[in-house]
Order: structure tokens, then C-alpha cells, then sequence
């Protein structure tokens, strides 16, 4: 393995151990050139993937950017690491063990938004609003109604929407609790 930082051809391991999840080995290397430490993965490939893209455009699967990708999403989320690392593990055991050595990016796009759904909602509408391409606020609502619809249990069908009971004036005027609303000037 070269050395990230000299870029020197031999480095030496000096201690191995699996991840967390023990789909990986962690290693730590030190240069002998520089003395530089550093930190590798080495994981099982079942096979080479290569992603089809919506331009017609063929290029390698890379699990680097499907990590990223969800670390975007989650940014500023409380999610436990380790969840990330399984979720990121499980779509790409799922991706190579489905048989095909291609792959759309609408399948890891399909499959990313269903791992998210499960692990933190805001992170599932971040990730769906910019891989479904949202434009305006209804699109937005639409999600957020399926959304919804999942964390009540179940969704209102069309003819139960009308007869959910409206606000009356007494329950508009009632003070709100939680933070006060602030006004703008």
C-alpha cells in the first residue's frame, strides 16, 4: 500500500482487527520513509459493478459516494455511526448479490431512500428531494403526506380526509404551546 502522505511504496501493518459490523478489516499502517500512520479497509467484493446512469453513461459503482451520499443527507442528524455503516454495507451486498453486474442508479437511488426511510425521516426527505428532483412545495407535501401517513399508522383514504374535523374559532384562538412565534418587521 502507498503512503498517502510521501507517497512512499511500502508501508508496514501494524495492527489488524474487523469493523464494527465485521464486514471489513481495519488496518493500521505506518510509512518507514516518513513515519506517517494511517488507517485502510479492506472489504469483500463480491463482484465489479457498474452503474447504468439516467445519461446512458456506464461508470464503476462506487461505495465511497454511496457513503457519501447518505453522510449528506444525514448531516447534522443524531444517527448512531454504526447504523449508517450497516445501511451503506446493506445496499451494496444487496446491489452485488442481485445477480447483475450492471446496475441503474434509479435501483441504488430506490434503494438508498428505503434505508433512510427506516433510519431518520428528515434525512429520508432530504435524500428524496434532490434525487426525485423537487421543484416546488407540493411535491414536498406530497412525500410528506406518504411520510405521514407511515408515522400515524396508517393514511386517510381520500373519503376520510373530508371528514376530518376543521379548527373552529374557539380552538384558533387558544394559545399555542412551545416556542413563541417570532414577528418579522
Amino acid at each position: 500500500m502507498r503512503c498517502p502522505f510521501c507517497g512512499g511504496p511500502d508501508t508496514q501493518v501494524k495492527d489488524s482487527r474487523p469493523s464494527e459490523d465485521s464486514s471489513a478489516i481495519r488496518r493500521r499502517r505506518v510509512c518507514p520513509d516518513c513515519g506517517g500512520r494511517f488507517t485502510t479497509f479492506e472489504r469483500v467484493q463480491l463482484r465489479e459493478l457498474v452503474v447504468l446512469k439516467r445519461s446512458g453513461k456506464r461508470v464503476p459503482f462506487d461505495r465511497d459516494k454511496l457513503q457519501r451520499s447518505i453522510d449528506v443527507a444525514l448531516r447534522k442528524r443524531t444517527v448512531d455511526p454504526e447504523r449508517v455503516e450497516r445501511l451503506v454495507s446493506g445496499i451494496t451486498r444487496r446491489l452485488e448479490s442481485g445477480g447483475e453486474g450492471e446496475v441503474t442508479s434509479e435501483a441504488i437511488g430506490e434503494a438508498v431512500m428505503e434505508g433512510l426511510k427506516g433510519l431518520d425521516d428528515v434525512a429520508y426527505v432530504r435524500f428524496a428531494s434532490v434525487y426525485k428532483n423537487f421543484r416546488e412545495a407540493q411535491d414536498f407535501q406530497d412525500l410528506l403526506g406518504t411520510l405521514g401517513g407511515r408515522l400515524a399508522g396508517e393514511a386517510l383514504l381520500p373519503e376520510e380526509e373530508e371528514a376530518v374535523p376543521v379548527a373552529t374559532d374557539e380552538a384558533a384562538a387558544a394559545p399555542r404551546r412551545g416556542r413563541p412565534s417570532r414577528k418579522r418587521a
